[in-house]
């Protein structure tokens, strides 16, 4: 059964000159996450942020849950960081670690949420042992590393497959998407099973964040 939904915002995508403000009003005008798209220039191109911006948010004083998405590898030395920083749910690609069930432990042993993540072409057959120890699974609709890129059509039938997987489960999986979510797809989104909707520069990119968020959840239960 899908659970409430929830947006939350990349800040891949904010204005990193005022990144605690732009927090502070995505949070303001609706957003109930805040989602760290962590990217080490080796799993996937490009580069982003590490713990230290969990930190510093955190004593920004933002009270949201920051939901960090680690496109790292390896992984372990990562977890360790954005645990003691203050993350309240870690989400890991299983194939950018040796052991996927230790690293799910590993994060645990902190009280911490852990998200399993799959790129768009990757089959979903590690769930296969791991669904009584996770919190959400994280479909990857854009292949990983930039920011604007254009949502892959193809992935709604892995959200369809990944809903089906939580159903028969029976346990309160959140369903998370990623990638190219704007107001125009995120009804579709949702119909194939998704509660959880990472937004980046569909939100970030307007000038009304309020308007934005209204929107986005407004067509989510059109």
């Amino acid at each position: 059964m899908k659970q409430a939904p929830i947006i939350a915002p990349s800040i891949l995508a904010a204005n990193f000159a005022q990144l605690g403000q732009e927090v502070d009003d995505v949070i303001k005008a609706g957003a109930e996450w805040i989602h760290f798209d962590v990217i080490d220039n080796h799993y996937v191109p490009n580069l982003s942020f590490g713990p230290l911006v969990c930190d510093a948010l955190i004593k920004h004083g933002v009270s949201a849950p920051i939901d960090v998405h680690l496109m790292v590898q390896p992984v372990e030395s990562l977890i360790e960081q954005f645990a003691k920083s203050g993350a309240q749910l870690i989400t890991f690609h299983p194939d950018a670690c040796t052991h996927t069930d230790r690293a799910i432990e590993q994060i645990r042993a902190h009280n911490i949420q852990v998200g399993l993540a799959f790129n768009p072409s990757r089959p979903l057959s590690d769930l296969a042992h791991v669904m009584d120890k996770i919190d959400l699974i994280l479909i990857m609709s854009v292949n990983p590393g930039f920011g604007g890129q254009s949502f892959i059509e193809y992935t709604l039938e892995k959200i369809k497959e990944a809903r089906r997987l939580i159903d028969q489960s029976g346990r309160n999986i959140r369903l998370q998407v990623d990638g190219g979510i704007n107001p125009n797809n995120i009804q579709a989104v949702s119909q194939a099973g998704a509660d959880t909707f990472v937004v980046g520069s569909a939100l970030f990119g307007q000038s009304n964040y309020q308007d934005t968020i209204n929107t986005l959840k407004r067509n989510l239960s059109a």
